[in-house]
């Protein structure tokens, strides 16, 4: 059961003010890890589940407890979204704690794909049984569709990660459930990074903010995609470094016919932030960098 507590955890991607830092979930006194009895909000971690493609990058951090007896114990929601919740995640055993956000794509009774098949052009379902079930909109469709999204932000995850993009490294994935790391706020321990949209940063941070995301737009663009979403509302400022949020969309450049068309877009939504910021770029320059990096 999920354990909504957004008084005590706000949206602090949205609302830099008023952040609280995180804590243990309220436990008894005599509470054991190795307890039986969880709460609620608890569960046996789900490691073990998973298997090596279901796992991050090698090597794993040293925030990733590979511990079979660790406990998961939801701390509260981070973000809610139209296709995805995101919660915090606390993995521990008496001896480690690791703090995870935890991406679940909704159920097909709560989500809906409607501006799915713009992003998803050039994509193959492999299994014809699949693809006739979306195409009709079933309901095993739309759980289909689900999925397909959650693996889609899986892969794009790792292979973000492996080629050096700055993206959350992703941990594992449990069927629609990704458990990625959790960016936190240098500047406000125990925080959520905010996202770049609410953030004023001095001049020579700002320009720091140009040449690292540019850099990581190139990095997408020699794997043969953009974004497809990005803007300010899909980049974390954690402090000094920045971080792309939000893949499943990720379009293919060569696969997609609106795949420039979409690049282009990417573009001008992050320049116009810079712009507002103070930093003259100029989003056409920008896409021809690009291009000329994905060709």
């Amino acid at each position: 059961m999920q354990n909504h507590v957004e008084n005590n955890f706000p949206d602090t991607f949205e609302r830099r003010s008023a952040r609280p830092k995180l804590r243990h979930a309220d436990r008894a006194d005599d509470w054991n890890y190795l307890d039986d009895h969880l709460s609620e909000s608890q569960r046996w971690s789900t490691w073990p589940a998973t298997e090596k493609l279901m796992r991050g990058p090698l090597p794993y951090p040293e925030f990733v407890i590979e511990d079979a007896g660790a406990i998961d114990t939801e701390l509260g929601v981070l973000k809610t979204g139209k296709e995805a919740d995101v919660f915090l995640i606390e993995r521990a055993t008496s001896a480690e704690r690791a703090v995870l956000a935890a991406k679940r794509y909704r159920t097909p009774e709560q989500r809906t794909f409607t501006r799915s098949s713009i992003y998803t052009e050039g994509r193959n379902v492999k299994r014809s049984r699949d693809a006739r079930a979306i195409k009709n909109g079933s309901n095993f469709g739309r759980l289909v569709e689900a999925s397909r999204w959650a693996n889609s932000e899986w892969e794009y995850l790792r292979l973000c990660y492996e080629a050096g993009a700055p993206v959350p490294y992703p941990v594992q994935i449990m069927g629609t459930e990704i458990l990625m790391e959790f960016i936190e706020d240098p500047e406000a321990p125990g925080a959520a990074a905010p996202r770049l949209q609410h953030v004023r940063p001095k001049p020579d941070r700002l320009g720091r903010y140009w040449e690292q995301l540019v850099e990581a737009m190139k990095i997408l663009a020699r794997l043969g995609f953009a974004h497809g979403d990005l803007s300010p509302y899909n980049v974390l400022a954690a402090g000094d470094r920045l971080v792309v949020i939000d893949l499943p969309q990720f379009v293919d450049l060569a696969g997609n016919e609106r795949g420039i068309e979409l690049l282009q877009r990417d573009c001008q939504n992050i320049c116009v932030w810079f712009r507002s910021r103070g930093l003259n770029v100029d989003d056409e320059e920008l896409l021809a960098e690009l291009i000329a990096e994905a060709w």
